[in-house]
């Protein structure tokens, strides 16, 4: 049978929340703002079916590892992986499992931040109709003033980490599942609108095929890398979000059930969003691959300022956006504060603080490398894009490949099989998946990283 360990932190009042909450850790700037890009990149309709793939062969067993840990540990990924491994009689370096999760989440905030606060920004531009009849060369000149003024991301970086710290210092219940319970809801919603929006668009059609009519002409071995990349990348997995989220799971709860859900409605997403952007591009004559990195804010607000209600539907879709980044951000934010309450004794609030004031100072570095230290290079890189590859490329990835490793070869079978609670079949696809397959991908996706080995 599942642990009988509670947390200290609280506990999740349904599992509904939880699934809400996981799934808003999972859909974030990746799912709304990079999929669609990258689906670009890459070839559109084969790309999002060898995803769909890696997301069920890779993304799958890691998620129901990470959430099995967390739930089986009741505490901060750094201590539920320290508890896990002396009772199952293994190194208590474990540990560092979770340090690594937990500082990859605080150096992926420190930029995601600032990332967050051009969605609070273009919130305020698309009210204002700065987007109405912008072309080409407006709205490139919107962003570039925009990263370009240090004083104006300092204050959206300062509003954004604010309104994280508020919701995390009032805890499980009053926070975060508060947050959760109407955000999550509200950005379905808006999302809803947007692809229903795009239906009646002259678009929509050659969007579909887009997505969905596979053309394997395209693929190469590196796009398979990307796509794995992506699926691993866009469900959080390896930073202790889930871990952490995990633990506040009931042990009623079926983990691959809830496991299950969470993938589904963030693939929902991030094809629903492809579903609302891509329609809207092709009706006005935009070309997705052109867009890149920039294409949610150079490029999707040209349509936006050609269209009828163009206004109303950029208000619309940056709200999406916004909260897409604030429900991520909780989670990234949550686990560090656990472990200070858990290794110090802070208030949740004092906790919250200190979390979140270091997070929102080394976002100093990142939002000045965009400005006035763009000439100062670390190994070649910004401050910001030193964040990024670290704890994207590096340490989200080795996470996740040991998460999934302790779980399937050093966890006791009794262990896991009492707290998965699965059929024996079902426990041996898992086993099989999270011993083999996910750590092969991850492995591939390393290799990729540090040797280019299939260009």
């Amino acid at each position: 049978m599942a642990t009988d360990r509670t947390s200290i932190h609280g506990q999740w009042s349904s599992r509904w929340i939880f699934i809400l909450a996981a799934t808003g850790s999972a859909v974030g700037l990746g799912n709304i703002w990079r999929f669609p890009y990258i689906t670009a990149e890459h070839g559109g309709g084969a790309f999002v079916l060898i995803y769909l793939v890696c997301i069920v062969l890779v993304g799958l067993p890691i998620m129901m590892s990470e959430i099995m840990l967390g739930r089986r540990g009741r505490r901060s990924p750094i201590h539920t992986m320290e508890v896990l491994a002396e009772e199952e009689g293994r190194n208590r370096h474990w540990r560092l499992v979770g340090v690594m999760g937990v500082f990859a989440g605080f150096f992926i905030l420190t930029f995601y931040s600032v990332v967050a606060g051009w969605t609070l920004a273009y919130i305020v531009r698309a009210v204002s109709g700065m987007f109405t009849q912008a072309g080409a060369q407006q709205t490139q000149d919107i962003f570039a003033a925009l990263v370009s003024d240090p004083e104006r991301l300092l204050a959206w970086h300062t509003l954004f980490m604010i309104m994280t710290v508020f919701v995390i210092s009032r805890g499980v219940k009053k926070g975060l599942e508060q947050a959760v319970r109407y955000l999550m809801p509200a950005l379905f919603l808006l999302l809803l609108f947007l692809v229903a929006y795009s239906m009646t668009t002259a678009g929509f059609s050659q969007a579909v095929a887009y997505l969905f009519k596979p053309d394997f002409s395209q693929v190469g071995p590196s796009t398979i890398l990307v796509a794995l990349g992506q699926a691993f990348f866009s469900l959080s997995l390896g930073m202790g979000a889930i871990m952490t989220y995990g633990s506040y799971l009931s042990g009623r709860a079926s983990i691959p059930g809830t496991s299950v859900s969470i993938v589904v409605m963030d693939t929902g997403v991030a094809l629903l969003a492809g579903l609302a952007i891509f329609p809207i591009m092709f009706t006005f004559g935009l070309q997705p691959e052109e867009g890149g990195p920039g294409l949610i804010f150079k490029i999707l607000p040209i349509a936006f300022g050609q269209m009828a209600y163009g206004r109303v539907l950029a208000v619309i879709f940056f709200t999406l956006l916004m909260f897409a980044a604030w429900t991520s951000a909780l989670s990234i934010l949550e686990p560090i504060t656990a472990w200070l309450v858990e290794k110090t004794g802070f208030t949740r609030l004092k906790a919250a603080i200190w979390s979140g004031t270091f997070a929102w100072i080394l976002g100093l570095g990142s939002l000045l490398s965009l400005n006035l230290w763009s000439g100062v290079k670390l190994f070649g890189m910004t401050f910001f894009s030193l964040m990024e590859y670290l704890s994207v490329n590096i340490m989200l990835p080795v996470g996740g490949l040991f998460i999934s490793l302790f779980a399937a070869w050093f966890m006791a079978r009794s262990s896991s099989f009492a707290e998965l609670g699965l059929s024996r079949r079902a426990y041996l696809a898992w086993k099989v998946g999270a011993m083999f397959i996910a750590p092969a991908g991850v492995i591939l996706i390393l290799l990729q990283e540090f040797f280019g080995f299939l260009g």
